[in-house]
């Protein structure tokens, strides 16, 4: 049986080796420290060493246990991932200490590279003085009794490649370095163009700002619009008015927290071309009457038609809060205009100081729950002119006629309702005989 030296690559019969005995004996009285505490001493009491004192290695950075030394040291050597080892190339400049598990990472620093450029180029030189791609050919091509051949043929190689990389590295960088003129070119325009850009910013800024501004008036303009449209479907030339009050508990609410203490009805006319008047209705009283009653008042406003109309307004005005239930007790009261008061002369603005009634209804029948007056939340509220001194007996009865008929209709109901009575009344008289 022949074995292969693994260094110079020469084979020997197995009688031909022979133990070296002298080598053994120096290996064991080798001065040896200790890796784990402060013993020193010989290689051969080394191993006995380790049983007494450290029989469980463990490793001081990442904190795995052994069981012999050499499973310890090849962990410590080449498998620690927690290790912090030099960087191979610590003699060319790359100074750096990392952590093992992250030794790839370094590979690609700016530093590493650099090192790695420097080496190539050490060696290039070298090569290149000593005439290496001759050397190189006539090595290739002799008989491989020289062990380096193949290693310096795969050096060779690997240089071929680091040049490679190398150039293309130099490329990347005029790349780079193109890249970071043209910016830098650049750069003064675009500081040039950043106050322009920053002035169009604003003006959009005050443009947007101004559209908006014109948006909220629109807004309101629209909002106006609206109520008009609302006052105009709901208007009213006979001189009477059903005033409907919707979302009454967020009304009186306002009204209680003062965020708006009173609200109008739309306006309504005495006939198409007569006098224009609407109600302001206070849920919380105003006045004397305020917090325990609530307050109604009739007012007199501007029109297109007051020239050809005669003032003061002198007309009784009743009011009537419609009870929603089939016993429809109303309630109703009425005035008549103080022809003295400036609430009643051709109105000279919008509207005249409203006039009518503070103590109209109490708070507190309002507040009761199940009362008839508000249902669903809705309140309605009637205002009646009277043009022909209505009695005030008839009142109850006009107010309970159907506000469904027709206006004539009405009128004629409460005619005949009158001359009804007066009938009556007639015929209850006692009639005297003369002898």
């Amino acid at each position: 049986i022949t074995i292969k030296c693994p260094l110079c690559q020469s084979e020997s019969s197995r009688t031909e080796i022979l133990l070296d005995r002298g080598f053994k004996n120096d290996m064991k009285s080798l001065p040896i420290d200790c890796s784990f505490c402060q013993w020193t001493g010989v290689l051969n009491n080394y191993q006995e060493h380790l049983d007494e004192h450290h029989s469980n290695l463990k490793c001081e950075y990442c904190g795995k246990e052994f069981n012999s030394v050499n499973d310890y040291n090849e962990h410590k050597v080449s498998e620690c991932q927690i290790l912090i080892v030099n960087c191979i190339l610590k003699d060319f400049g790359c100074n750096e200490q990392i952590i093992r598990a992250k030794i790839e990472d370094h590979y690609l620093t700016e530093q590493h590279q650099h090192a790695i450029m420097k080496v190539v180029r050490q060696m290039l030189l070298q090569l290149s003085h000593r005439q290496i791609d001759n050397d190189l050919s006539r090595i290739t091509t002799a008989e491989t009794s020289n062990p380096g051949t193949a290693q310096l043929q795969g050096l060779y190689e690997m240089l071929n490649i680091l040049s490679g990389g190398i150039e293309t590295l130099n490329n990347d960088q005029q790349r780079l370095s193109n890249e970071s003129l043209r910016i830098q070119v650049a750069i003064p325009t675009l500081t040039q163009e950043l106050p322009k850009l920053k002035l169009s910013i604003e003006e959009s800024n005050a443009f947007l700002e101004g559209v908006k501004h014109n948006q909220d008036i629109l807004n309101q303009d629209l909002a106006s619009v609206h109520e008009k449209i609302i006052d105009l479907l709901y208007v009213s030339y006979d001189g009477i008015l059903v005033w409907k009050i919707t979302n009454f508990q967020e009304k009186i609410i306002d009204a209680q927290s003062e965020r708006q203490t009173s609200i109008y009805s739309p306006p309504f006319y005495s006939s198409p071309i007569g006098y224009k008047m609407r109600a302001r209705l206070y849920l919380n009283g105003d006045g004397n009457a305020r917090r325990t009653h609530m307050s109604l008042f009739f007012v007199l406003m501007r029109s297109v038609n007051d020239p050809i109309l005669k003032f003061p307004f002198n007309y009784k005005v009743t009011f009537c809060l419609y009870d929603q239930t089939p016993a429809q007790r109303h309630i109703i009261d009425s005035f008549r205009p103080d022809i003295r008061s400036s609430s009643f002369q051709r109105p000279r603005s919008d509207m005249n100081i409203a006039s009518g009634i503070p103590k109209f209804f109490p708070l507190e029948m309002i507040h009761q729950e199940g009362n008839p007056y508000v249902r669903d939340d809705t309140m309605f509220i009637k205002v009646m002119l009277d043009f022909g001194d209505m009695p005030k007996t008839l009142l109850p009865y006009a107010l309970s006629l159907n506000p469904g008929l027709p206006t004539h209709v009405q009128q004629a109901m409460i005619k005949q309702e009158a001359e009804r009575r007066s009938q009556q009344q007639s015929g209850e008289q006692p009639q005297i005989t003369s002898k």
